[in-house]
């Protein structure tokens, strides 16, 4: 029976012109059907932009899929605006936004998801809520991951988040990240309890 984390198909990358800059895109699908999108800051001649300082190590944004964040622009978190910053950023700096399916809600799926915000409305905090329903406060699994990452040659990383935990799980697996840097975005009051949760509570850098 084969992994469900096994890499069974990727494609070459392609140009695609955005607001942000141009980015060379591939695409990596997984045994259990999952697809993740590998997006590359590229200059006019279609080479990757080098890193602004010499010899830093590439510059890289995992970013959790957030359907209510990323495509309707939801407060209650920062997914969208952290995306859009992070998409200025490595055109900005040099590097790549790892986009992850899958992760909706921390890992446990867009309906246990919206269970989740109705008990913030009664209440809890957004690691209570999971909790609650059953799940562990962060599900995420990064396996599929770093195989994207060691596929592309990028086994040594600087990683454009404000969650160590991230780098801990990319280093248990193999790839070596040698710096954080910072992601934040400002808070809206729809999103202040959400964010000072994080930070108390699940070791979010959001200094």
């Amino acid at each position: 029976m084969t992994d469900k984390n096994t890499l069974v198909a990727s494609s070459e990358p392609v140009p695609v012109p955005t607001p942000h800059g141009t980015f060379a895109v591939s695409a990596y699908e997984f045994a259990d059907g999952t697809e993740h999108m590998l997006a590359t800051a590229v200059g006019a001649d279609g080479r990757p932009l080098t890193p602004a300082q010499e010899g830093q190590d590439h510059l890289v944004r995992l970013h959790s899929e957030c359907a209510t964040g990323d495509l309707l622009g939801s407060y209650r978190c920062d997914c969208g605006p952290q995306l859009e910053k992070a998409l200025a950023t490595v055109q900005e700096l040099g590097g790549s936004v790892l986009y992850l399916r899958g992760h909706e809600g921390r890992g446990i799926g867009l309906v246990n998801k919206l269970r989740a915000y109705a008990l913030q409305d009664a209440g809890d905090d957004t690691l209570d809520a999971n909790l609650h329903l059953g799940f562990p406060a962060d599900a995420r699994d990064y396996t599929q991951a770093s195989a994207i990452l060691k596929a592309a040659g990028l086994t040594r990383i600087r990683l454009l988040t404000n969650n160590p935990a991230k780098a801990e799980a990319l280093t248990e697996l193999g790839v070596q990240v040698t710096g954080l840097v910072p992601d934040i975005v400002a808070p809206r009051p729809e999103n202040e309890r959400y964010l000072a949760t994080k930070r108390d509570r699940m070791r979010h850098i959001l200094n």
